[in-house]
């Protein structure tokens, strides 16, 4: 879900996330945690920072060949208190292991940000994001030698603060880009706080292409501080389950089980093949009614989609059935990967998912290269069993019908 906020800064930002965490917990709406608020303390120091910047961003980076060459050497020159603006704030990275309330504490910190231009949003959805844009511009102007330092002057245009929930990297396309993109970005005075499962040392590694980007790494530790948020408490579990979303064992009650709720999420509308278009690129999907589409893992998983063909589906289709889900082993990490990438997917955008499989989401894959970050898969998995996200997910495939009616 992208978040944008480019009004006058609210009464809330006049309050740091510090303050506003203590009156929620005071309030009972929170649990006292001092893990969480140790993070807090952290981000009410960047609050702080963000307050002193300006309201306009700074200059784009100095201009290529020898003008520019000679501009940037005056700067460097120049003494540092003729400087006007003040320094941009270190990021943060935030990482800890599903459900320790890494999400919760960026988003309260977000609310608060005294900053008019600010996105807050998947980094799965931001990729795909930066991928449609380089698409577009590639296709709109088919002899620029190099897309990414206007698409990253359009994003610090539009944002001065990113917030990334779940950080991850997964694709070799957009560990191609991120590097130089995000040198971009921070050369642009763009400040970022992010959330992930994943060290940074650790982000894309063991993977073909690692070393190329390690480069991108340093960039994070050189502009981010990683921060650990692990509280011995995951606040996801525990929550109340409608077990009529995850069926197991995938047999022939459950498939009976899943014909029902395409019946009833269709509602009477005619079941016909889709196809969807996006970035050049198309998707067929072959069972769909309305806002409900039906598939079998293997024609999801086990093929070569990738995220954006997942949020592609994830936009169109609010309730997505998927069956026969495998337990998966040590041969299977491509499997994994890709059924990580589209539970992702769905997550972020609220999707309703109902499924069958061979076992509970945390029996799934517990052996193999991965099998460590698909526990946060499994937990994102219980709540979208909640029944608070089945209320909203109920809402929105209503919404969908509505529309498709009309």
């Amino acid at each position: 879900m992208i978040q944008t906020d480019m009004s006058a800064p609210a009464a809330s930002t006049r309050q740091g996330p510090l303050a506003v965490y203590r009156q929620r917990v005071a309030a009972g709406e929170l649990n006292s945690d001092p893990d969480q608020a140790r993070v807090i303390e952290r981000l009410d120091q960047l609050w702080r920072e963000l307050a002193t910047m300006p309201d306009q961003p700074p200059p784009p980076p100095a201009e290529t060949g020898a003008r520019g060459l000679f501009s940037g050497l005056v700067n460097r020159l120049r003494p540092q208190a003729a400087t006007s603006q003040p320094a941009r704030p270190r990021g943060l990275y935030i990482v800890g292991r599903v459900g320790r309330g890494k999400t919760m504490v960026m988003d309260l910190f977000y609310a608060c940000a005294p900053v008019r231009q600010k996105e807050r949003l998947h980094f799965l959805r931001f990729m795909q994001d930066v991928h449609q844009r380089l698409f577009e511009l590639k296709r709109d102007n088919p002899n620029m030698a190099d897309p990414i330092p206007p698409l990253a002057k359009s994003i610090a245009s539009r944002a001065r603060l990113l917030c990334f929930d779940e950080f991850q990297v997964n694709d070799i396309a957009d560990a191609m880009i991120l590097g130089r993109l995000f040198e971009a970005l921070f050369a642009c005075g763009v400040v970022i706080v992010a959330t992930s499962n994943t060290e940074p040392s650790q982000l894309f590694q063991n993977r073909p292409g690692a070393d190329a980007f390690k480069p991108f790494i340093a960039i994070i530790r050189r502009e981010l501080d990683t921060i650990e948020l692990d509280s011995p408490r995951d606040y996801r579990r525990g929550r109340e389950q409608d077990q009529e979303t995850w069926v197991v064992p995938a047999d022939s009650r459950a498939h009976q089980q899943l014909q029902r709720v395409f019946q009833r999420y269709a509602a009477g509308q005619k079941i016909a093949p889709v196809t969807l278009q996006y970035s050049g690129r198309s998707f067929e999907i072959e069972q769909a009614a309305g806002p409900v589409c039906q598939f079998d893992f293997n024609s999801l998983c086990g093929k070569p989609l990738g995220p954006n063909d997942y949020l592609a589906l994830a936009r169109r289709f609010p309730v997505v059935v998927i069956e026969n889900i495998p337990c998966m082993g040590q041969d299977d990490a491509n499997l994994a990967r890709r059924f990580i990438t589209l539970i992702d997917a769905l997550y972020d955008n609220g999707n309703l998912l109902f499924a069958s499989a061979e076992a509970p989401p945390d029996k799934l894959f517990t052996q193999g290269e991965g099998s460590d970050a698909f526990a946060r898969t499994a937990s994102r998995l219980a709540e979208m069993g909640s029944e608070s996200w089945l209320e909203h997910g109920a809402q929105a495939a209503q919404a969908a019908h509505s529309l498709s009616r009309a």
